[in-house]
């Protein structure tokens, strides 16, 4: 071992120490989630959300157009009648069973652009985690709550 390498070897510890001073002073980038909210911008794709009419009937005509440009197959759609007794949306047709798996979702955005009525929107919701595979997959029932991200939504 030379003296040259030993001076290498003191040189690089000052580098990496200086590296560390350097941060050890700023405001960590860390955010202690769910204490604090988290700061998203307004684009920002979470979970699908169905939409209602302000008369409450779905917005959703189950036209599968949604489940036609999903690139993943992360969605199903099986579409019913509406009867004189059971009306679920303003049209003939309406989502009788809609389900979306999120192990296979990439929030690519194509369902939300595809949808001819706009009932399918991509909220702020991003706390997705569940204990099974199973309850990743969410039903009609679900979407069509709408969600209350823990989240502040910046301006654009």
């Amino acid at each position: 071992m030379s003296i040259v390498n030993v001076l290498k070897g003191f040189y690089e510890i000052l580098k990496a120490m200086a590296v560390t001073l350097k941060y050890f002073f700023t405001k960590p980038l860390t955010v202690q989630y769910p204490k604090e909210k988290i700061r998203l911008y307004p684009r920002f794709r979470g979970r699908h959300e169905l939409q209602r009419r302000p008369d409450g009937l779905e917005l959703c005509v189950g036209c599968g157009l949604c489940a036609a440009i999903c690139p993943a197959r992360a969605i199903y759609v099986e579409a019913a009648e509406n009867t004189d007794d059971a009306r679920y949306s303003a049209t003939e047709r309406y989502a009788r069973l809609y389900e979306i798996n999120y192990t296979r979702c990439i929030f690519c955005g194509f369902c939300e652009e595809a949808c001819p009525t706009g009932a399918l929107k991509l909220g702020h919701e991003f706390a997705l985690a569940r204990a099974s595979r199973g309850d990743l997959v969410m039903g009609k029932e679900t979407l069509l709550q709408p969600a209350t991200p823990h989240a502040i939504i910046l301006e654009d």
